[in-house]
């Protein structure tokens, strides 16, 4: 449940017009900087309490027309009767579970929670080894099938906040089929990098005067300032090696919003997935469209710390078994991006000794060569329902006659910051070259 404070505040609006007797749903702490909020009850728990006293509520979606209405939130039981009735234990939406109650499948409309009810049944039975459904279900079975219920219901809010939160058109999906983790605690999804402490985004780009950046660019556009060549051709796609840097058209350029040379900035264009993995590697993210060889796919954003600070981080995050530190030492090993508790859908993505994803530095309003944002491209065709991939541990070759000095350094750039003594995790990527370990 992600309620914003607006929200919280008229709900408990909402809720306190039952009666001057109702207890304190929520209390509040104020600071200097804000407000926090943590709410006694649950969503469900206000929606209940507004139906149970005839209260409209719009942001728990309880209407005058709705208010008395019966809907199925999800089947938690299942029997036969001795005439070979089928009923399934139905917990409705916006009533407490004390309500529950048994009803005959020909009274339900509800075909696609009675599915996804069938399938979660059906793969507890295999775990137990068991081919038929019985006539009445173990209490342990039904318990886990409840369990399962609630887990995707919290993974649907989930879903609906990220997609809400995001700034691109990309749309995120969420999905749990192997176990019963929910939504990631401590994780905020940002659109963009939040600068930590004591670290100043002050050099600004100077903008260019083309009309035509691909076709006419004057002086070289925005790359040729900075000594490079345009990155992508007409398509977005491309056209220089890895290692080389990119530089995009900004704020102050004259070219508009569909310049060929702004990709980036445009944001994630692809839905994608965000899955549980079969193989103990936690969350992983898949594309649900094609992507093309070359393409952009997504920046990893975080908070920007300095290096001692992720130094710091780095062994809390070891002792934990997991990273999301990322080096920016494309000419100095000065700051890190640290995605563990402020980041987008690129936290979710997992490393592969043989990846699809390609890590790119990009410079767009700010050009300090010490801050550059990390996008990922794609390093071939993707097809859709494929895991996303990069390789935590990234090489690039050097040695090339176009190198300039900064590109010489970038061989280091991409790798999650390292403390000196750190766990040797497995590697479990599954490919062919895999090198067993990821550190």
């Amino acid at each position: 449940m992600f309620p914003t404070w607006s929200d919280v505040c008229r709900i408990i609006v909402c809720v306190l017009i039952v009666s001057l007797g109702v207890r304190v749903l929520c209390y509040c702490f104020s600071y200097l900087s804000g407000c926090s909020v943590r709410c006694k009850l649950s969503l469900e728990e206000l929606e209940a309490l507004c139906r149970a006293e005839g209260l409209y509520c719009k942001d728990l979606g309880v209407k005058k027309s709705n208010v008395n209405d019966f809907e199925v939130e999800f089947l938690c039981d299942y029997k036969k009767t001795k005439e070979e009735e089928e009923l399934y234990l139905v917990k409705w939406r916006g009533f407490p579970e004390s309500e529950n109650t048994w009803e005959p499948k020909r009274n339900l409309k509800c075909p696609k929670l009675m599915k996804q009810f069938h399938l979660d049944l059906e793969k507890e039975l295999r775990r137990h080894k068991r081919r038929s459904i019985p006539k009445k279900l173990d209490k342990e079975v039904s318990s886990l099938l409840v369990q399962k219920a609630k887990v995707r219901q919290r993974l649907q809010r989930w879903e609906a906040h990220l997609n809400h939160t995001r700034n691109s058109p990309g749309r995120i999906y969420v999905i749990n089929d192997v176990d019963f983790e929910g939504p990631p605690k401590n994780f905020t999804y940002i659109n963009n990098y939040k600068v930590g402490q004591g670290i100043v985004l002050d050099e600004m780009a100077v903008g260019c005067d083309c009309k035509n950046c691909f076709e006419d660019p004057v002086n070289g556009c925005c790359p040729g300032a900075s000594l490079q060549r345009m990155a992508y051709n007409e398509k977005g796609q491309l056209r220089i090696r890895a290692g080389k840097p990119i530089y995009e058209c900004n704020s102050r350029c004259s070219c508009g919003p569909d310049c060929p040379n702004r990709v980036v900035q445009k944001g994630i264009q692809f839905d994608m997935c965000i899955f549980r993995t079969e193989n103990g590697r936690g969350w992983g993210v898949r594309t649900l469209q094609h992507i093309k060889k070359n393409k952009f796919v997504m920046e990893y954003i975080g908070e920007i710390i300095t290096t001692d600070e992720a130094e710091r981080r780095g062994h809390v995050y070891d002792r934990q078994g997991s990273t999301y530190l990322f080096d920016l030492d494309y000419v100095e090993d000065v700051y890190t991006v640290d995605a563990a508790h402020q980041g987008n859908i690129s936290h979710f993505v997992n490393h592969s000794c043989n990846p699809n994803l390609q890590v790119f530095n990009v410079f767009i309003d700010n050009i300090d060569e010490r801050l550059p944002r990390i996008a990922l491209f794609s390093t071939r065709a993707i097809r859709p329902g494929e895991e996303l991939t990069f390789d935590y541990k990234m090489q690039i070759d050097p040695v090339d006659t176009e190198s300039t000095k900064m590109d010489s350094s970038f061989s280091l750039a991409g790798l999650p910051s390292s403390p000196k003594k750190r766990i040797r995790v497995e590697c479990r990527c599954g490919s062919d070259s895999c090198r067993k370990y990821l550190f």
